[in-house]
């Protein structure tokens, strides 16, 4: 494999103190780096006095600066992709640009780093073993509506990103789609005042109609309940009644015996046999 020309590099959330030396060590060595907000990753790298090229590369031009970019590498240079925070390729266009270069042949290699959704996750204290990150809710109606209803029966946990002016709308929603299920607010993660807030749908559409959302939320949503199986007809039936129960239908006993037995997982011979002793 040749050598990476992309490294997709994860940055600190909130506390400086989780950078790692590889995320220091590729944003020193690169030639330069496609951040979100050139302003913020400035911060970052005046913090690591680290002195590089910066270009903007975020959603709405996307596609002018990942030709720039793309043509960049050909020549020859080597670029790290940086968000404000966290891993680029979530809910932000790093995904579009990894696509390009894979088509175009190039090597692209990941320095993994914090990620919001993940650390909520696990803060939660909801189900971690499966989960489905949804992203940003649209804030047109009609398809926050669809996204809702698409994932309202979604047995695992699910988890959103909000902003803190349409906290209270989306809890709101997701009383009416999902009912009052389990939920984990995550916020200022990492940070001085890191909060998590567990408790039910209702619970927190109650605090938030008396207080005031602050900062970018993880939401941490409990998936749908496991649907009760019904108990089959013949589970409280004795094998005779069982059988007996075919026969009323019109079907011959061999037939009804084989039915039984299919309902029952059992050979066939094992029901005719204990339908013999009667």
């Amino acid at each position: 494999m040749s050598e990476p020309v992309l490294y997709l590099v994860g940055t600190p959330i909130g506390n400086l103190g989780d950078i790692s030396p590889r995320c220091r060590e590729i944003l020193a060595e690169v030639d330069f780096i496609a951040a979100e907000d050139t302003r913020n990753t400035l911060k970052l790298l005046n913090y690591l006095e680290i002195k590089k090229p910066l270009i903007s590369y975020f959603e709405h031009n996307k596609r002018e600066r990942g030709l720039e970019i793309l043509s960049r590498i050909r020549e020859g240079k080597t670029c790290a992709l940086v968000t404000d925070a966290g891993m680029p390729g979530i809910s932000d266009p790093g995904e579009d640009l990894v696509k390009l270069l894979a088509e175009e042949g190039y090597t692209v290699s990941v320095v993994p780093g914090p990620c919001a959704l993940i650390s909520a996750l696990v803060l939660s204290g909801l189900p971690t073993g499966r989960f489905s990150f949804q992203g940003f809710l649209s804030t047109a109606k009609k398809s926050r509506r669809e996204h809702l209803e698409s994932v309202q029966y979604t047995k695992e946990t699910l988890i959103f990103y909000e902003a803190p002016q349409k906290l209270r709308n989306t809890l709101r929603d997701f009383m009416e789609t999902f009912g009052d299920r389990r939920i984990a607010l995550c916020r200022e993660l990492t940070k001085l005042h890191e909060t998590v807030q567990r408790g039910t749908l209702s619970e927190m559409i109650a605090f938030y109609e008396e207080n005031d959302p602050r900062g970018e939320y993880v939401i941490v949503l409990e998936g749908a309940a496991e649907e009760k199986q019904e108990e089959a007809f013949w589970q409280k039936l004795s094998v005779a009644a069982h059988v007996d129960y075919y026969v009323q239908t019109g079907m011959a006993k061999k037939d009804a015996i084989k039915a039984a037995a299919a309902d029952r997982g059992v050979a066939k011979n094992e029901i005719y046999n204990e339908v013999m002793k009667k």
